[in-house]
């Protein structure tokens, strides 16, 4: 990880006042040092005679007389040797320069103090004008930052001159907000009409970001939310007399996701990308009384469905769909926080077969730039007659009367059929209904694809998966090289860690309601987004001020080439500025199925600086046809042997930073690449940082002006690398 003081900014000016130079008894009275003076060799003058004699006669003034050159010369070249001549140097000295000893030494005296002087005058006058530098400095990026915008309102933003008081004080009222609108709602059902709160005149949170300059505490570990003061657990569980409702839903819900499971080429027709997209016109025929009713007025349907044969058995992966830790952890990439709300039924004779569960989830492309899609739905799972088992999630958003829905699901989930040797096929069916305007430009083409949040993505993202739960249970790995670890022990070790990696930085570099991002410019797509996190005593975190950036942009490379370059170990030193230039070497590899680019890396950095030079970093990258991930973190030498030999992964400490590449659209352009959708990529870059190890500091601006210096300059070298190596 980074150090702490390579981000301070100078908090105080340099003392500019003159150094006093002190002197012995010896030097008092003495002419000034560089007039090199000495005594004449006689203590008194001709005393005058007769009348001319003073009645108060004082004491002569000694006689002075300069060196002579070759005196001062001598000395100077014996000082340029030894500055400190000791007695018995001196009196040789003396003797052959004719000179008293005491005289050879208040030159040398003299000469040191006469050198110090000039050195420090030198030294005063250098850090003098690089202080000059840094305050100019400062006060250029206090006065941009003074001018940051807010991404909500385009006010201005108050970065780093709010307390941590009043950052909570804002979530709580958004909170109490949420639960007055709550509450009113469910007053409405008995009074039978509408029940205004002194707060239906403010404006409603925006979904992908909490108020500009909340650096309220967020956690970005899959399952943990903000607590009380959060809107998405403030979510409530479903009242009893709501419950025989939420199972009429479910069951209508999985006998459409059957049918559709199933249909033929009348419902679906072939994609853009290789995947089956919904006919509205004919689903409108087929299910004229839909369960979830007409589509509300300004939101987008989007439906897909995909097919794959997976290497799990079926009963793994439907405990892994029913349980939200395991589902959120699989899908990472894809879903950024997701709650159980209420379980409404366990299943029945020891298995899933009938559970029934009320969830809460946000769902997400690794990016600031596209908002979360947040839902509110019922969990329902079922074996059918036939052997098949179905998981479908459908939206309840009928239970929260005082929220503006933005994405509905309708009946979406997946088909589960058990097949020979541990294996399954899984056919996945994504269908919703969204408010998508806000997404950014450069994402608009990729998101109204259905690449972004379809079936295809869920599918890609399960089988790759699957194939690294596979690798990770490996016990027949033969050593093909050094770097390949054959220990089952170090294996699941590494894996566990890696995990945990990719977990905190997919969670932490979207658009979740979680984040408050605070966008330092508003000159384009490639704005730089910040914020902070507070660590105490959180396992496997250091503790401190932890500040994570972000930026995407679009690239006119191919996403492979992109993937392939940022991965590479010998390309490394073109866009990582914290290697300083040094070689990178691959001392432990673990492979995660077949696609070569998945795997887990540990790194050395070969650098000329010492600090670094025992730096290990841990990397895995993984890609897959909807999109690639290359996530990295410095870790310690110590704790990674301790890993190796199969330790608990789970207190090394880990801050995460890295890229997700994405394809710009859904097609591939086999001639060149000029716009967004013609077959280039979308990179988003980020970081985090441990700006001050105290958890109670404030983040200094400086802070934020050199990690967006630093992301920035990564940015440009990372644009001219694989532009240059595309062409």
């Amino acid at each position: 990880m980074f150090h702490t003081n390579m981000f301070d900014s100078h908090p105080h000016m340099l003392d500019m006042s003159p150094h006093k130079t002190t002197f012995s008894e010896t030097d008092l009275g003495r002419p000034r040092d560089d007039e090199y003076e000495t005594k004449s060799g006689t203590d008194t003058m001709d005393a005058p005679s007769g009348d001319d004699q003073d009645p108060n006669p004082r004491p002569r003034k000694k006689g002075y007389r300069r060196h002579t050159q070759r005196q001062i010369e001598e000395m100077e070249a014996f000082f340029k040797q030894c500055p400190h001549p000791d007695d018995k140097q001196r009196k040789e000295l003396s003797r052959d320069l004719g000179l008293e000893p005491l005289q050879v030494k208040f030159w040398f005296q003299n000469k040191r103090t006469q050198m110090k002087t000039q050195h420090e005058r030198h030294e005063n006058s250098i850090l003098k004008a690089e202080n000059e530098k840094l305050r100019a400095e400062n006060n250029r990026y206090k006065e941009a930052l003074t001018n940051a915008t807010c991404p909500n309102c385009g006010g201005p933003a108050a970065l780093g001159e709010m307390s941590f008081d009043e950052q909570h004080l804002r979530i709580e009222n958004a909170r109490l907000r949420e639960e007055i609108d709550r509450i009113s709602g469910i007053a409405a059902k008995y009074v039978g009409k509408p029940v205004t709160s002194s707060y239906s005149n403010l404006s409603s949170l925006n979904n992908n970001r909490m108020p500009v300059g909340n650096y309220g505490a967020q956690s970005d570990t899959v399952g943990e939310m903000y607590g009380g003061s959060d809107p998405f657990r403030s979510l409530p569980a479903p009242a009893d007399a709501d419950k025989p409702m939420i199972v009429e839903l479910a069951v209508a819900a999985m006998e459409e996701l059957t049918r559709l499971a199933q249909a033929g080429d009348s419902l679906w027709v072939p994609g853009n990308h290789h995947s089956e997209i919904l006919n509205e016109e004919d689903y409108l025929r087929t299910f004229p009384s839909r369960s979830l009713g007409p589509k509300p007025l300004g939101l987008r349907s989007e439906a897909s469905r995909e097919s794959v044969v997976i290497i799990m058995n079926h009963i793994n992966l439907i405990d892994i769909l029913m349980d939200v830790n395991q589902w959120s952890t699989m899908f990472c990439g894809i879903v950024s926080r997701a709650l159980t709300l209420e379980v409404l039924s366990t299943g029945v004779a020891g298995n899933y077969n009938g559970a029934l569960q009320v969830m809460s989830a946000e769902f997400q492309v690794p990016s600031p730039l596209v908002p979360t899609r947040e839902n509110y739905f019922v969990r329902y799972c079922k074996q059918q007659p036939d052997g098949i088992w179905a998981v479908v999630d459908v939206s309840l958003d009928n239970l929260r009367p005082s929220t503006i829905s933005r994405s509905r699901r309708r009946p979406s989930g997946c088909l589960i059929q058990e097949l020979p040797n541990g294996y399954s096929k899984v056919t996945w069916i994504e269908h919703v209904e969204v408010d998508d305007r806000a997404v950014h430009s450069i994402y608009k083409t990729l998101v109204n694809s259905g690449l972004a949040f379809g079936a295809k993505r869920w599918v890609a993202t399960l089988d790759r998966q699957c194939e690294r739960l596979a690798s990770s249970m490996a016990n027949n790995i033969q050593p093909g090289n050094l770097c390949v670890i054959t220990s089952a022990e170090g294996r699941k070790s590494m894996l566990k860690l890696a995990e945990r990696m990719v977990i905190s930085y997919c969670t932490g570099v979207g658009a979740s309601t979680a984040h408050a991002w605070t966008t330092l410019s508003a000159t384009g797509s490639d704005d730089v987004r910040v914020m902070t996190r507070k660590s105490t005593d959180e396992p496997g975190r250091p503790p401190g001020i932890v500040l994570s950036a972000a930026t995407s942009f679009w690239l006119p490379v191919p996403p492979k080439k992109v993937f392939d370059f940022l991965r590479a170990e010998n390309s490394r030193n073109e866009w990582d500025i914290l290697s300083n230039g040094g070689l990178v070497q691959e001392l432990a590899h673990i492979a995660n199925g077949r696609e070569p680019g998945n795997c887990v890396s540990l790194l050395r950095v070969n650098s000329a600086n010492s600090s670094q030079s025992n730096m290990l970093i841990l990397q895995e990258s993984c890609t897959d046809s909807t999109g690639s991930y290359v996530v990295y973190a410095p870790v310690d030498i110590v704790a990674m042997n301790v890993v190796l030999g199969g330790g608990d992964p789970d207190y090394v400490a880990l801050l995460p930073s890295g890229f997700a590449i994405l394809p710009d659209g859904p097609g591939i352009n086999r001639g060149s690449i000029h716009d967004v959708g013609s077959g280039g990529s979308l990179l988003t870059v980020a970081f985090q940082i441990l700006v001050d190890s105290a958890p109670t500091a404030k983040l200094s601006l400086g802070s934020v002006a050199t990690v967006n210096s630093l992301i920035k300059c990564t940015v440009e070298r990372i644009k001219v690398a694989v532009i240059r190596d595309n062409t």
